[in-house]
């Protein structure tokens, strides 16, 4: 076989029509799926895979769940060895074999050209229930995973394009609601569009020019990684943060640290002395951890790095067993992925003072609830993620305000907002208020994201409430001289006038019809002083109501009462 000789506009070719093949399979899962927790919020991903089970594209939805995909994808391939065909779909969840969390299921197919094996079409999704002992898979009285969800680790339920029924109605037998298996449907659906799709990119230019373009597009994408961390100056930067309540012990504290390594082209995240393993669900997986230090530290670098294998080839990340970023077997660990603000946090305090800016102020943590029940208007069980309500602001940058209502950093502003009028069809739920929190954000000379204020009334018969998060202790810290942006908070008001303050971590049940939720999701923190903002940006705050009149002039120095806005002239950016 002779040598391929390179063509680099094919290379920059094939990395953009990987990209557009997991678009377009993530467009797929969009129409086609039922759950709101899919089609409208879109808390799923979608990705491409060598025959090795590396990376050639993802389409970051949920960047979380991304970086999630090509461990269990080399898992597979190692599990089943040569018993891979043409027609296989293979379905995971396990968090112990290299899954981030119970809820999200993956979905694979093999990719063939003739009888080799050339790729994987992946789709992983936030499904609506697993399983558990609690409708919707979050169990924060949970001390095992067996109180949490059905464990599926590798397994095909199509074999050679043949239906394995029982194999599938053994794992539904055992998920409460049905439109778990139209939506697992659906991501099989979109394993296919990506299937045909490579397929057609081989038979096109046939698989010896594919696998050579595919290497050094791999090995180019690791040049521009590499010469990324060389602007990191060497050194050994540590960080950390803290969680607040593990679901078990009030008061309960848990710390992240991490040392960070810089060593010209090569980085590492060492987490060695983060605090074990808790008893309860507020435990990490390797997967969701590595997941969770990968997209902090790709918001620091060039966006226009390919995300391939060659992309991570220059990191390393240290996460040792039994600490509450990678738990033991079986421990509880529904709450991974949302360590990931906490590992963000602990992050940007080893590397912001070395690279400021580059390194935005701290975001919002997660602050979430989960409601589940029966709606009576169908006489159907409902689940609902309130994704509307737990989005709050993300941090300052030098020379940029935060994103208001971005989301939490685990999703980097992936997950949308429920629709208003789909949320009442969907759930029994009443929307009142869903607005922006005036002062929520972070002073700054670039101020935080604001965060939101979110009431509903719940309608639902035997409603549970689960809560799941942080934010209520410690605000997320602002930059270079920037405020902190405000605390989350959350309270059920009943029908009765009886208030509630719910933990971070809780599970109430027999939550009666009428009961108001109301949360604060807080903004995140500033960045700079905040006497040097533009008061052409204050006023323009002032008047949206983003910032009221007395912080206007406590903290930004800005009388809004006697400046008459025809004489406040656009200022320069210090």
């Amino acid at each position: 076989m002779s040598e391929v000789k390179i063509d680099k506009v094919l290379v920059s070719i094939l990395q953009k029509r990987f990209k557009s093949i997991v678009e377009e399979m993530s467009i797929a899962i969009t129409m086609t799926t039922r759950s709101p927790i899919l089609c409208e919020a879109r808390d799923f991903v979608t990705g491409l895979y060598d025959a090795n089970g590396k990376m050639l594209e993802q389409k970051e939805n949920l960047p979380i769940l991304s970086f999630s995909l090509g461990p269990v994808c080399e898992y597979i391939i190692d599990y089943y060895g040569d018993d891979i065909h043409p027609g296989d779909v293979i379905f995971h969840n396990d968090v112990f074999s290299m899954g981030n969390q119970n809820n999200d299921v993956a979905v694979y197919k093999p990719i063939f050209h003739g009888e080799t094996l050339i790729g994987w079409a992946a789709a992983k999704g936030h499904q609506a229930d697993i399983g558990g002992a609690v409708r919707g898979g979050y169990n924060p009285q949970a001390t095992e995973i067996w109180q949490e969800a059905l464990r599926i680790p590798p397994i095909k339920v199509y074999e050679k394009g043949v239906l394995r029924r029982d194999v599938w109605d053994l794992i539904f037998a055992n998920i409460r609601l049905s439109m778990v298996a139209e939506d697992l449907k659906a991501q099989m659906g979109s394993c296919t569009v990506g299937e045909r799709a490579v397929q057609k990119l081989v038979e096109k230019y046939g698989l010896d020019v594919f696998e050579a373009h595919k290497k050094y597009l791999f090995n180019a994408t690791e040049k521009m990684m590499r010469s990324e961390i060389r602007q990191v100056p060497n050194g050994v930067y540590t960080g950390e943060a803290a969680g607040y309540y593990d679901g078990k012990t009030p008061g309960s504290k848990y710390t992240i640290r991490v040392k960070v390594t810089v060593e010209d082209e090569r980085i590492v995240f060492d987490f060695s002395n983060t605090d074990p393993q808790t008893s309860g669900f507020v435990n990490g997986t390797f997967t969701s951890s590595a997941s969770a230090t990968m997209l902090t530290f790709l918001q620091m670098v060039n966006p226009d790095i390919a995300h391939n294998d060659g992309m991570v080839r220059p990191v390393e990340m240290i996460i040792p067993e039994g600490t509450i970023l990678n738990a033991s077997y079986p421990a509880a660990t529904t709450y991974g992925n949302h360590l990931c603000p906490i590992t963000a946090s602990a992050i940007m305090r080893a590397l912001g003072p070395v690279i400021p800016d580059r390194v935005t102020a701290e975001w919002n943590p997660l602050l979430c609830s989960l409601t589940t029940g029966t709606d009576p208007r169908k006489d159907e069980h409902y689940v609902d993620i309130c994704f509307m309500g737990l989005k709050g602001g993300s941090g300052g940058i030098r020379g940029c305000d935060g994103y208001d209502h971005i989301g939490m950093i685990d999703a980097s502003g992936g997950i949308l907002d429920q629709d208003y009028e789909m949320f009442e069809q969907q759930t029994p739920h009443l929307i009142l208020e869903h607005e922006y929190w005036t002062d929520s954000a972070g002073a700054g000379q670039w101020r935080g994201g604001l965060g939101v204020t979110t009431r509903f009334k719940l309608g639902g018969e035997g409603n549970t409430l689960v809560t799941f998060g942080e934010g209520d202790v410690e605000p997320p810290l602002g930059s270079m001289g920037g405020e902190p942006g405000a605390l989350n908070s959350m309270k059920l008001i009943y029908p009765d006038g009886r208030e509630h303050v719910p933990t971070t971590k809780d599970l109430i049940t027999d939550v009666p019809a009428g009961t108001i939720y109301y949360q604060e999701a807080g903004g995140g923190g500033g960045c700079g002083d905040p006497q040097k903002r533009n008061r052409q940006h204050v006023l323009e705050d002032v008047r949206n109501g983003k910032v009221s009149v007395e912080k206007a002039r406590e903290v930004y120095g800005l009388d809004i009462e006697s400046v008459e806005s025809t004489h406040v002239k656009p200022q320069k950016e210090g």
